[in-house]
């Protein structure tokens, strides 16, 4: 599974122990997340994350992409809910594309924690179906 990490500043402390908690489930699957949030997960934990630029600075956009190709399976997005973002139309489109392509979205840690142990006990299992049959379709459209 493909999984994008995203925290806004005031979250990324909660991301950091979230990703240190959940390790030993996440490390077996492809991780990507925006900027500052990456790293910090790198350096806490050690694993391989694929960083996509600082969220302001359009990852937030990139993952997005990611997620209209197909390419992401469940994104952990650590909003901060009472801090105006700059970049809000970016989130709102990212969510937006979440709910088009029925891709699991978690946006606190409550949420969160429970999409990663339905990660480690296969409960996710449907997404590899699903993005199998979306990119049947898409190769028949073209």
């Amino acid at each position: 599974m493909n999984i994008a990490f995203i925290a806004h500043d005031k979250k990324k402390d909660e991301m950091v122990k979230l990703t240190t908690a959940y390790k030993e489930i996440i490390k077996d699957h492809q991780i990507f997340a925006t900027g500052t949030t990456g790293q910090r997960i790198i350096d806490a934990t050690g694993l391989n994350v694929h960083r996509f630029k600082s969220g302001p600075l359009g990852g937030d956009q990139q993952i997005g992409a990611y997620v209209s190709d197909n390419k992401i399976d469940l994104v952990i997005f650590l909003r901060d809910p009472l801090t105006a973002q700059p970049h809000e139309p970016d989130i709102s489109a990212l969510l937006r594309l979440c709910d088009v392509y029925e891709i699991p979205l978690a946006t606190n840690l409550g949420t969160s924690e429970v999409l990663l142990r339905g990660l480690g006990n296969g409960f996710i299992e449907w997404r590899k179906t699903q993005r199998e049959a979306q990119l049947k379709e898409l190769e028949e459209y073209e």
